[in-house]
């Protein structure tokens, strides 16, 4: 699902840990000693099952979270998962230390990229989880509050539902519902969505759901750095390369467990050992990335014995997985590089032609250059300033009209 690597082994390493990072993440090489591990969570399903969406569970400090002036706490709080059963998300929630203003403060939810799918790889388990979130100074020096989820199963007992457009939706909405439920942040009812990657994707479909399962929320506009849409497509330009391989692991290995769908369909025999050890794999530290090259090398002797992409039930997943399906009413910006060869400037280009033909403003932003791994850090200032426009009730520039993105 990503980067054709095609030269000499003692190159190979370099450059593939470089290109790994450029999908995983986007603020680069951070020698950070590796995430504690989870603790179990002592919610019992009866409690699951007597709490609303968004209600908190557990509140603690937490730790490389808070920029100066701030103050940061992660969550254990409650959403439901694409079968529709309640389920314990963790997340945290930052916001300004000082008195908020009587009107109170809006929200922005931060939806991150791809990190992994095992519960041990959610961003809130890490030292410098602050220098994750793109553009959290702006958006805390503007007063926001800002909540980032760590989605379904990262965090948490279980697999990460790891591009499961419902589930996301769901994990970032109820992240918004148990921001305003914590007193100190004295958070309004209204929000906005800012992701990258995996994050766009989750935006996306915050976008489309947003309304019916949280009608007291008011959604403003929703931006998006390199968003993930077409997931055909995207599997499809990163087949067969080390870490292409290892992307595609973790998503068969999420969704077989998530959607109940038997990997003897798509394994070669006797290829499972080896494809859980890089599906179950986290990518936060260069020490993690470097395992996973080495898990991930005897991948390249065909684990897979046919093309997903292929296979209906698989293929199906892909495109029910897919935003779009759902016209957006709300504003969307769009970031993309136009060096990304991760999430090719095409695909996003004829995601943003379809949105503007199913009538949603879009607003897009293309990077010189650019390439996965900066989209989001290159495009934050310009995407917090947008928000707050929106916000303020500014009318919503629209490249539909001058066939920018149309």
């Amino acid at each position: 699902m990503q980067f054709g690597i095609c030269v000499h082994l003692d190159r190979l390493l370099a450059l593939a840990l470089a290109l790994l990072f450029a999908w995983f993440s986007p603020f680069g090489l951070k020698p950070a000693s590796a995430a504690p591990g989870y603790a179990q969570l002592d919610i019992s399903q009866a409690e699951l099952r007597k709490a609303k969406p968004g209600h908190v569970f557990h509140i603690h400090p937490q730790i490389g979270g808070a920029p100066a002036n701030a103050k940061a706490f992660r969550i254990i709080y409650r959403s439901t998962n694409v079968k529709g059963e309640p389920v314990a998300v963790s997340g945290t929630v930052i916001y300004p230390a000082g008195p908020a203003p009587k009107e109170g403060r809006n929200i922005i939810a931060w939806a991150h990229y791809t990190t992994g799918v095992a519960g041990r790889c959610a961003p809130t388990l890490l030292p410098n989880l602050s220098g994750t979130i793109a553009g959290l100074e702006d958006m805390l020096s503007r007063g926001y509050v800002v909540v980032a989820t760590d989605y379904e199963g990262l965090g948490a007992p279980g697999v990460h539902a790891y591009l499961v457009g419902l589930s996301e939706a769901r994990s970032v909405i109820d992240s918004v519902r148990a921001a305003r439920n914590l007193n100190g942040t004295h958070a309004t009812n209204r929000f906005a969505v800012w992701g990258h990657s995996q994050g766009g994707h989750a935006a996306l479909f915050t976008g489309e759901i947003a309304a019916s399962y949280a009608p007291e929320l008011k959604l403003v506009a929703l931006a998006t750095a390199a968003p993930a849409t077409d997931l055909v497509e995207l599997f499809k330009a990163q087949k067969g390369s080390i870490a292409g391989d290892s992307l595609t692991a973790m998503a068969l290995l999420s969704w077989s467990r998530t959607y109940n769908l038997p990997l003897d369909s798509v394994l070669e025999e006797g290829a499972e050992a080896r494809f859980e050890k890089v599906a179950e794999s986290c990518i936060q530290s260069i020490s993690q990335m470097l395992k996973l090259l080495k898990l991930a090398q005897p991948l390249k002797k065909a684990f897979l014995k046919t093309d997903p992409v292929q296979q209906p039930a698989w293929r199906d997943l892909m495109q029910q997985n897919s935003p779009g399906a759902v016209p957006i009413k709300v504003p969307v910006f769009i970031a993309q590089g136009t060096g990304d060869t991760t999430v090719k400037p095409q695909i996003t280009l004829n995601f943003a032609k379809a949105m503007c033909a199913s009538g949603t403003p879009v607003t897009l932003r293309l990077l010189k250059n650019a390439s996965h791994s900066y989209a989001a850090e290159k495009s934050a200032y310009a995407a917090v300033l947008w928000l707050t426009d929106r916000f303020k009730g500014r009318p919503a520039p629209n490249d539909c009209a001058n066939k920018r993105a149309g």
